[in-house]
């Protein structure tokens, strides 16, 4: 929201029956291919990332700058998650009562909205604090209505055996926003202003609005009820019956609370006396997960989801706290780069799970605690980070959240053991 690989010999495929394998490390695009909807989601969505990221660098920076403070910059977090659990929640239930298409775009066109507000408070001769809290609460209460939509529609447009392949794609779109955005952004901030970056992340949305339009409608099962309580807690309660995904939505919240270290950028560029280096903090974990997108042809591939997500959370960790530890940025930026690399490979193995085995009627519901799981985690993370910050230093805030992820991430696969023993092969059928 490549280039063509040439199948060779078949293999079982997830439906056990026999499917093309791709010896190849290159993504299979059979999916871009086939589905056109999948290609407007995508487009979208490089698009508006891009943009999105520009914001997202311009936001924390503006703080600092108004009010030099870690714990304020870190404090992003504290106000963006009540709204992000709320309507996370409640935009999974209307993910499953509604057209997912029409959710998808009114909240990209709210969120066009927010980030011209954003721009008009910066053109302010004294720009104010508040608006900035106020936007970045709004704008999550806003992601929590659209992911899980976003995240529910792609077992509607997308064949089952290529869900693996799906994730890499959507996964190499995010990347390039992620990679793209903050470089830019630290030069647009630098030379031209804040303005200029929350300037054009609003024109990015309204061309990721565009696009939207033309997708085909998605609308609910003709039995599906309004959003409620109870439908909620039935998502909840399928939830916690299934101890491997359960497992998956644990994992991924500790990993990001501990080791997600985003708002202390700025402070940990200037520790390194690398102020020229933000940017490229911003970008580095996206670089190695585009690596891993580059070459995830070997994705479609495996079927022990469960221990890819475990081995790959725990690398995650282990990368963050060796660039805490690192006193070179030139070092710094390569393990964040590894951190990276690593998250993205969880995140191939989480998506393929949970597309692959949650029923439609509850994918929506399921795709609010999936986005609770990992968007929770990054805002707590940014409040722990900007406080272990503010006490200590920079760099042992990240270093010490590094080794907690670890730590957690063994607790977590020792008393959750489904998910390391999750396969494919023999998971339940949606």
């Amino acid at each position: 929201m490549t280039a063509t690989q040439t199948p060779t010999e078949p293999e079982p495929d997830l439906e056990g029956g026999a499917a093309p394998a791709r010896r190849g490390l290159l993504p299979d695009l059979g999916v871009w291919r086939e589905s056109a909807d999948f290609r407007r989601l995508w487009l979208a969505g490089v698009i508006t990332n891009f943009g999105s990221f520009l914001t997202f660098v311009a936001l924390p920076v503006q703080l600092k700058d108004l009010t030099g403070s870690a714990v304020a910059v870190g404090a992003i977090g504290a106000v963006e998650l009540v709204p992000l659990i709320v309507f996370g929640l409640y935009g999974g239930a209307l993910a499953d009562a509604m057209d997912r298409k029409l959710l998808i775009v009114a909240s990209e066109a709210a969120q066009g909205l927010l980030v011209a507000a954003l721009l008009v408070n910066t053109l302010l001769p004294h720009p104010v604090v508040w608006p900035l809290y106020a936007a970045a609460a709004l704008s999550s209460a806003l992601t929590g209505l659209q992911r899980p939509a976003l995240d529910a529609i792609v077992p509607r447009i997308v064949r089952r055996e290529q869900l693996a392949a799906a994730a890499a794609l959507n996964a190499l779109r995010w990347q390039f926003g992620a990679i793209a955005g903050p470089a830019v952004a630290g030069l647009v901030i630098a030379w031209a202003g804040l303005g200029w970056a929350y300037g054009a992340d609003a024109v990015t949305f309204a061309v990721s609005v565009l696009l939207g339009l033309g997708l085909r409608r998605s609308p609910a099962a003709h039995d599906a009820r309004p959003p409620s309580l109870r439908g909620i807690a039935e998502g909840a309660r399928y939830a916690w019956s299934r101890k491997e995904l359960l497992g998956t939505y644990a994992i991924d919240l500790a990993a990001m609370f501990f080791a997600y270290p985003a708002a202390i950028f700025p402070f940990l560029a200037d520790d390194l006396h690398a102020r020229w280096s933000l940017g490229l903090m911003y970008a580095a974990g996206s670089v190695g997960s585009l690596a891993v997108s580059l070459t995830s042809g070997w994705s479609s591939r495996v079927h022990r989801h469960g221990r890819m997500v475990v081995l790959a959370a725990a690398g995650w960790g282990l990368a963050m706290a060796a660039a805490g530890w690192s006193a070179q940025v030139w070092l710094v930026l390569g393990f964040l780069a590894v951190a990276g690399g690593c998250d993205m490979i969880s995140g191939i193995g989480r998506s393929t799970m949970w597309n692959q085995t949650i029923p439609d009627e509850l994918r929506g519901r399921l795709a609010g605690i999936e986005l609770l799981s990992y968007s929770v985690g990054p805002q707590l993370g940014q409040v722990r980070s900007g406080t272990v910050a503010a006490i200590s230093s920079a760099r042992t805030s990240v270093w010490t959240g590094g080794l907690a992820c670890v730590a957690s991430v063994a607790l977590l696969a020792t008393t959750l053991p489904a998910l390391a023993a999750y396969d494919a092969q023999g998971a339940p059928r949606p």
